[in-house]
């Protein structure tokens, strides 16, 4: 009986949802035109913003300090050389400097690099032994995309459940309900598990589409990456069961839900790198589920990382889930 319960749920509200093609529409339209917008505006050579890390900055003079003064060039402090290599190697750093070894390493096949190093040179007045990389550029859209799969991820989960089981509340649905024999966990698992259907199907499609058109850096698992969105839609989900556990209107559930995914938005590296942000912003962004997502699903397309590489992100995930199934089933009303 529970099992048929269940199963009664989940088909009434995946049948709900694809009958409501403005919404259909919206979780499918809205991402394909954001990535294709963002692959066309972001073709071709721009002056952006070069970027040099630092790494083991002793304080010696080698003429750094005259280096950092120079305008339109970010510098960015670097713990791990093996990692920021690889970002020289796909363009993410323009150039390396390793202060304690006095080498530096740049990527011939980087205009920017070129740049960065004439720059370089005419600023220390230490001579630095040159490391040549090469490697495929990461385009702005490969690095976004992640992003706007786990933003979508985000928005399908948080107004999906939470807004819509406030409607039931509202409009006396879930009071019937409650005169039946189904349980607020059979009812609570069917909205998830529905959800988490509807989200992976729309991701999959999202990103295997507008692969076909773009081709994105793709380095590592393509299972490892959609488990990741799995255990991420899974964790917003039940953070969006939290503001409709209780709330009684659909404005007040839109106040709260906006409340929780504009942050999310700006300050979980979805648009722009944390890196060399204000260390508070950095320590707020890993409190948010998004910022885990994202990062975790970036290392396995960019990075080619395999499970244990993003283990953080997916134990803060998991945890997180934990916390709010818990403080989601506990707040609970049907009325």
């Amino acid at each position: 009986m529970f099992l048929q319960r269940f199963l009664a749920l989940l088909r009434t509200r995946n049948k709900e949802f694809l009958r409501d093609r403005s919404s259909v529409s919206w979780n499918i339209i809205m991402p394909v035109l954001i990535v294709l917008g963002f692959a066309f505006t972001f073709t071709g050579d721009f002056a952006d913003q070069y970027k040099v890390g630092i790494a083991n900055d002793t304080g010696k003079d080698l003429g750094l300090n005259t280096f950092r003064q120079t305008k339109y060039i970010e510098f960015i402090p670097i713990n791990d050389i093996s990692t920021a290599i690889v970002k020289v190697e796909r363009h993410q750093l323009d150039m390396l400097i390793d202060a304690s070894t006095h080498r530096y390493w740049v990527n011939n096949e980087s205009p920017k690099g070129y740049l960065v190093e004439r720059i370089m040179r005419d600023s220390l007045h230490d001579e630095l032994r040159k490391q040549v990389v090469t490697g495929k550029q990461i385009r702005y859209v490969d690095w976004v995309i992640p992003g706007i799969l786990s933003m979508n991820m985000m928005f399908s989960a948080l107004f999906g459940v939470g807004y819509v089981i406030v409607r039931y509340r509202k409009n006396g649905m879930l009071k019937r309900l409650q005169a039946t024999p189904v349980t607020a966990f059979e009812y609570l698992g069917a909205q998830i598990v529905s959800r988490l259907l509807l989200i992976m199907a729309i991701t999959i499609f999202i990103f295997y589409g507008t692969n076909l058109i773009i081709g994105y850096a793709m380095y590592g698992s393509h299972l490892n990456l959609f488990l990741v969105f799995a255990l991420g839609a899974i964790n917003l989900i039940s953070l969006g069961l939290i503001i409709a556990a209780r709330a009684r209107s659909e404005e007040t559930a839109g106040g709260l839900l906006n409340l929780l995914t504009w942050p999310m938005m700006f300050l979980s590296g979805v648009w722009f790198s944390l890196e060399g942000t204000n260390p508070i912003m950095q320590k707020i962004a890993e409190v948010l589920p998004l910022t885990h997502v994202t990062a975790a699903a970036r290392a396995i397309m960019i990075d080619g990382a395999g499970l244990g590489d993003i283990s953080y992100h997916l134990i803060v995930l998991l945890v997180q889930t934990v916390i709010f199934l818990i403080i989601g089933a506990l707040l609970f009303r049907w009325e």
